[in-house]
């Protein structure tokens, strides 16, 4: 995980020609978010940042994180007084496209509400609708099944956000049944055919 540099300054940093913000919710699979990170630098040109909510962290190392990692603390800290930066607004200009890999059923239910809480929750409700937003469920069973679930992924697709769907398998908590989010291959082959559709936009 990058120290020392601040926000505002590490948005101005970079050489990458497509730039991928990613989004880590309170969900065991957020345990793959140092696996997705390196997965994705290795698409040529891509630019990599992270903004992870308080409860994500209890799930991954940020050690084992090689970009900057963005939270709550990162967006009060940032501004002290009217001129300064606003993060959320920054991280929302500097992407090209959003993934919230995973997104858990709280979120889930706050990004459906219009809920903004957070730095997370603050970035996809100030995202420009010409850039793609992606979005990984991932969550116990028995909560996937709640009526309510169904309603709230097809208010984010209203939005016009594209769902990379959950998958059936036996979950940490010792259930089986649909709730695990897709499989990091087809999280990265989502966003290789953005990829490839935005070089293919650029004039040559």
């Amino acid at each position: 995980m990058q120290t020392g540099v601040s926000p505002k300054c590490d948005l101005l940093t970079g050489s990458g020609t497509f730039r991928v913000l990613v989004g880590v919710t309170g969900s065991v699979a957020a345990l793959k978010l140092p696996l997705l990170v390196s997965q994705l630098l290795e698409l040529p040109g891509v630019e990599v940042r992270v903004v992870s909510t308080e409860h994500a962290h209890h799930f991954y190392n940020p050690a084992e994180i090689s970009v900057k990692v963005y939270t709550d603390k990162d967006e009060w800290e940032l501004w002290t007084q009217r001129s300064d930066p606003v993060l959320h607004i920054e991280l929302r200009r500097w992407a090209d496209l959003f993934v919230i890999a995973p997104l858990d059923a709280n979120t889930l239910g706050k990004i459906a509400s219009g809920i903004c809480d957070n730095l997370l929750t603050c970035v996809v409700r100030a995202w420009e609708s010409s850039r793609p937003l992606l979005f990984c469920p991932a969550m116990n069973t028995a909560m996937w099944n709640h009526p309510i679930t169904a309603r709230q992924i097809a208010s984010l697709k209203d939005f016009g956000y594209v769902e990379i769907p959950c998958i059936a398998k036996k979950l940490v908590c010792g259930d089986e049944g649909l709730g695990a989010m897709a499989e990091l291959s087809t999280v990265i082959n989502v966003v290789k055919q953005y990829l490839q559709k935005s070089e293919s936009s650029r004039p040559t």
